[in-house]
């Protein structure tokens, strides 16, 4: 199985992509993490009334566009959004084992400062939480790539989780 996170934004600052690499290589084969950034949409425009709106709604409507040209194949798609289920690690770990016993790829998308869009969202067969807070989008890449190893530390016994 592999987890596929498409994530919106590039050029992520040093310690974003130490940080990921580190626990995304931890992870054993039967359940790789690959990374596809997803190009931002540009959100320039003037800066007050409707071009402003219309500037970021083409903004998500790129992003959108993008993530599901990436969405290829049998893929199990878990959208993160704030209206989403949260999770206990010990239920991720749960998630984990069920998304290994029947192999099938996932996907994990992450959109950009407005959230993902509708056809991202519709796409996906369920929508995960992390927090109730506003996260920075370049720490939701760490904190999903830890996650998923200490789920996976959980499942294998391995003494990285102690809770």
């Amino acid at each position: 199985m592999r987890i596929r996170l498409l994530a919106v934004g590039r050029r992520m600052p040093a310690w974003v992509d130490t940080a990921y690499n580190d626990y995304a290589r931890r992870l054993p084969h039967e359940c790789r993490l690959d990374l596809t950034e997803i190009t931002p949409g540009n959100r320039q425009g003037k800066s007050k009334g409707k071009a402003k709106n219309a500037s970021t709604d083409r903004a998500i409507a790129d992003e959108d566009r993008r993530i599901c040209d990436n969405l290829d194949g049998d893929l199990d798609v878990i959208a993160l959004a704030v209206d989403g289920k949260p999770w206990s690690t010990e239920q991720l770990a749960a998630q984990m084992r069920e998304w290994m016993a029947d192999g099938r790829d996932r996907a994990l998308l992450v959109g950009g400062p407005e959230g993902l869009g509708p056809e991202s969202l519709a796409r996906a067969n369920r929508r995960w939480s992390l927090s109730p807070l506003t996260l920075p989008h370049p720490l939701v890449r760490v904190i999903l790539a830890e996650q998923l190893f200490r789920a996976h530390s959980i499942l294998t016994g391995h003494p990285y989780h102690r809770g």
